[in-house]
């Protein structure tokens, strides 16, 4: 079974074209793919580390998301004024287990994604 069957596709349904396009842009290894989610200056905060910019967040994925071969299963989609805020199981040779993922929009883009436990 792959990763993307072992998650509700009902909750990954949920989310806004972006995002689940950077979620499986990561869980297929797509560098290309996940950066292009992203608007051109974007901010990407992981546990208080803050990366500015398409060049900032390839560095952040290469050494911290595809890099490290990260897989998200996506267990929760809430929406609160215009963030929206996904609850991830991450498996991978990097960080395991749940975290929480924030979302702001930009149209057809993320232009903020912060990253807590």
């Amino acid at each position: 079974m792959s990763h993307d069957e072992e998650q509700d596709p009902g909750t990954i349904g949920h989310l806004d074209p972006p995002i689940r396009a950077m979620i499986e842009a990561t869980n297929r290894g797509d560098r290309d793919a996940l950066l292009a989610a992203f608007a051109d200056d974007a901010t990407l905060t992981d546990f208080g580390r803050t990366f500015t910019g398409k060049a900032e967040i390839a560095r952040w994925n290469d050494n911290e998301n595809i890099g490290v071969q990260s897989r998200f299963s996506v267990t929760s989609v809430d929406r609160s004024g215009g963030s929206v805020s996904v609850g991830v199981m991450v498996a991978g040779n990097g960080h395991n287990g749940g975290g929480s993922f924030v979302f702001d929009l930009d149209g057809d883009h993320i232009s903020r994604m912060l990253i807590t436990a």
